[in-house]
């Protein structure tokens, strides 16, 4: 498994050239004059990974504040079942503070736009220049704010969205079409608001599933949680690769 840490600059060249010695790196937006920051780990089978075989591709989005490099112990678990990993730093200085007040829904809306620009941008760049990768049916993996923003994308009729896996986000709902698979872990201190998560008729009707761990907090899901949480996420998100039940994953 390979790892990409910390910031420079990716270009066509150097992906194509490197993809088995992976460097520090961002992604620049000309567009929006932004230098995306980017982890990316490799699959463990990525030898096997072509342009007639692509492997799967994840995006995975850190909660506010959290960053992006802290979720390990999911990137390993979607490396071990054959995704490249890409996570993604959507936080960066200059932006606006995400909102603490009004109607959080639409005074945090402009944080969710943004992120969802960023993950369409990345969708179309790196499939140019990283090959062998499944760019477009993508996972879209998110903690708190991350989770949202990949509800937010998931929401806007984007056809290379094929599955959502969030992780205690608590404000966008989720969509609910049976194009998209969607699992949400919810920990067990603050409630969703209102309408964010199928309901149980929605979850049976879509094939969506919602898992509530008992006596999980919300701040502790990245790598400084707790061994016992970090693992039964891990559990969760196996069992949901490998086709389990909803009803399985419930009861694990």
């Amino acid at each position: 498994m390979k790892f990409l840490k910390g910031f420079g600059l990716v270009t066509a060249c150097w992906l194509s050239t490197a993809v088995a010695d992976v460097q520090p790196a961002s992604v620049y937006d000309k567009a929006r004059d932004r230098a995306i920051p980017i982890e990316i780990t490799y699959p463990e089978s990525q030898a096997q990974c072509s342009e007639k075989a692509p492997c799967p591709v994840a995006f995975l989005g850190a909660g506010y504040g959290i960053s992006h490099t802290n979720y390990t112990f999911l990137s390993s678990v979607l490396n071990e079942h054959g995704y490249l990993v890409v996570a993604i730093g959507h936080e960066l200085p200059g932006d606006p503070p995400l909102s603490v007040s009004g109607n959080l829904f639409e005074t945090r809306s402009e944080n969710w736009l943004r992120g969802a620009k960023t993950l369409a941008f990345l969708q179309g760049e790196l499939q140019r220049i990283i090959i062998g990768y499944d760019f477009n049916n993508l996972t879209l993996v998110g903690h708190s704010n991350g989770g949202d923003i990949s509800a937010w994308l998931g929401n806007k009729d984007k056809p290379y969205v094929r599955q959502i896996i969030t992780l205690d986000h608590r404000r966008v709902p989720l969509p609910k079409t049976k194009d998209i698979k969607v699992l949400s872990i919810r920990a067990s201190d603050f409630p969703a608001d209102s309408g964010v998560l199928p309901s149980e008729a929605e979850q049976v009707e879509f094939g969506s599933c919602v898992v509530t761990i008992p006596k999980a907090r919300h701040d502790d899901i990245a790598d400084f949680g707790p061994v016992w949480l970090k693992d039964k996420i891990a559990l969760l998100v196996r069992l949901h690769l490998g086709g389990k039940s909803c009803k399985l994953l419930q009861q694990a």
